[in-house]
């Protein structure tokens, strides 16, 4: 995979925020979730549909790949 769509990121999101739902009073996402949101809120305010995978940083790609190998087995 070398590009995400906003499409792809969002489910993504999505996906690890009903694993592990926001938490506490301050409702902070899950490590996951939170990895890619700056990602995400980013290719909004830029109006991007997808983002190259080598600028996300190591957290992000990795919840992504693992959002991936679970969306696959699914």
């Amino acid at each position: 995979m070398l590009y995400i769509t906003i499409q792809e990121l969002e489910a993504a999101i999505n996906y690890w925020r009903s694993q592990s739902p926001s938490a506490g009073d301050e409702l902070c996402l899950c490590p996951e979730a939170s990895a890619l949101a700056k990602s995400y809120a980013l290719m909004i305010i830029q109006g991007a549909q997808r983002l190259p995978m080598d600028v996300l940083d190591e957290s992000a790609r990795e919840a992504i790949q693992k959002f991936v190998k679970t969306s696959q087995n699914s």
